[in-house]
């Protein structure tokens, strides 16, 4: 049994606060707290359970009403070790217990898939490594384990699984059936298309079936922007340990390197998919999340390295060079760009007014878009030049998907700034667009190398 005080309680703890702090009739008392309220249900309906909905709710209101900030402030750190100390809360909750273990043995089940090929001669390392097979098979080692956490933590139902069983079985054969050859172009674009269109695919599971509706899709865009950063500090912790177990053993005449880069790193890398994804659902949106954090200090740095690229390539009279490399660099620049865009979208309160953020966001969005019509046009000259190509043609799809996204993006956006639409459809347009990157990157894999004839 624990004493933790109820939603209503809270609210009434939250009440008192604002009457206390500002003279203010009860009528806006009670606005302020339907508004409270009604964050709190839309929290809620994405998954939070109550304790945390009501303290990101009171963090939320607070960016509106310096008083409720004010609350949120002085209250976060007490209203943090309720949800999360020993007297109750996330910690002690039999749920969570069995979401860790379940999130423990699917991360275990990816680590042994990794290896799994090795029984039949396929190297992952060493001399006679086969690396082809294995970038081309890397996500289907671990984002199915990944559907599986999602689609038993959101109850989906069985037509929902054997939609994902379908889903991944057919990306199965779309890497396993073309004849690759070891230097396939195909063989790379597919390599490097699947896990966009099987990430996609998990939002299925993630949204419970319920992946046609807006904001499923803008959690998932959330979601993903946390698992990013998650998976990120994993690794760098990862990283140091390893680099210290290789010094240890070394200093008693053991070389470590060997079982570090065939088992540790590539097991562990695979089980660190879900073991992030499991702590992004088990901290979902407490307090403040790291990953606007982040957003919004690379998003000024982004669109000054744009900026200056532009006017240094002006300046020289240089253009692209358009070579496989440069081709991978561009569109990789161009993505970071447009998933910074997705976040910052995504971390934004839709009724906060126009800010000074909102033209930065103007001016990144107008800066890629410039770089990706520099982009597209080098390709088509090169395509005029030596003709269509694998890389070549993919460079192109997607650098004409990304001009859409990007030109209405500024279009919305100036819009928005001007007071002429509401943020919503600039959130409505980004999650309208996501299936087209999934249904790209499925053509990619799936016809590219008929289309190419396995080149």
């Amino acid at each position: 049994m624990t004493n933790k005080p109820t939603l209503d309680e809270r609210i009434g703890q939250w009440r008192q606060f604002i009457r206390r702090r500002q003279a203010v009739h009860s009528a806006d008392v009670e606005e302020l707290e339907d508004n409270l309220r009604g964050r709190i249900e839309a929290l809620r309906g994405a998954g939070l359970d109550e304790d945390e909905a009501f303290l990101v709710a009171v963090k939320r209101l607070g960016d509106l009403d310096a008083v409720a900030r004010e609350f949120a402030k002085e209250y976060s750190e007490r209203l943090w070790k309720q949800l999360v100390g020993p007297s109750g809360g996330e910690a002690s909750s039999p749920i969570k217990a069995r979401e860790a273990a379940l999130a423990v043995g699917l991360a275990m089940a990816a680590a042994v898939a990794i290896k799994a090929p090795e029984l039949f001669g396929l190297r992952l390392t060493g001399p006679a490594a086969n690396e082809a097979f294995y970038l081309r098979h890397l996500s289907l080692f671990v984002l199915p384990f990944l559907a599986v956490f999602f689609a038993l933590k959101r109850g989906l139902r069985p037509i929902g699984w054997l939609g994902l069983a379908v889903s991944f079985a057919a990306a199965a054969l779309a890497v396993n059936l073309p004849p690759f050859g070891p230097e396939s172009h195909t063989g790379m674009l597919a390599a490097i298309h699947l896990p966009i269109a099987l990430w996609l695919t998990v939002c299925y599971a993630y949204a419970g079936g319920r992946w046609r509706g807006h904001e499923e899709r803008m959690n998932y865009v959330r979601f993903s922007g946390e698992w990013f950063i998650y998976y990120t500090l994993i690794a760098l912790g990862g990283g140091a340990l390893l680099g210290f177990t290789n010094f240890i053993f070394e200093t008693i005449g053991l070389d470590a390197e060997r079982a570090i880069a065939g088992w540790v790193l590539p097991c562990g890398a695979m089980g660190a998919v879900v073991i992030a994804a499991w702590l992004v659902e088990h901290k979902q949106s407490v307090i403040e999340n790291m990953a606007p954090v982040l957003t919004w200090l690379f998003t000024p740095l982004f669109t000054a390295l744009l900026l200056i690229f532009v006017g240094a390539m002006i300046w020289t009279g240089h253009p692209i060079d358009v070579e496989r490399e440069v081709l991978i660099g561009f569109d990789l620049l161009l993505v970071v760009v447009l998933g910074l865009l997705l976040y910052a979208i995504s971390a934004r309160d839709p009724q906060a007014p126009p800010g000074r953020f909102d033209w930065l966001l103007l001016l990144l969005v107008t800066s890629a878009l410039v770089v990706d019509a520099l982009a597209l046009w080098a390709i088509a000259a090169r395509i005029s030049e030596f003709g269509f190509s694998p890389n070549r043609t993919a460079a192109l799809g997607l650098n004409l998907l990304l001009l859409v996204n990007l030109g209405w993006s500024a279009v919305l956006t100036a819009r928005f700034l001007t007071g002429r639409t509401p943020f919503k459809r600039l959130e409505r347009w980004q999650t309208a667009y996501m299936p087209a990157y999934a249904a790209w990157a499925v053509f990619v894999t799936a016809l590219f190398p008929v289309i190419f004839s396995y080149r």
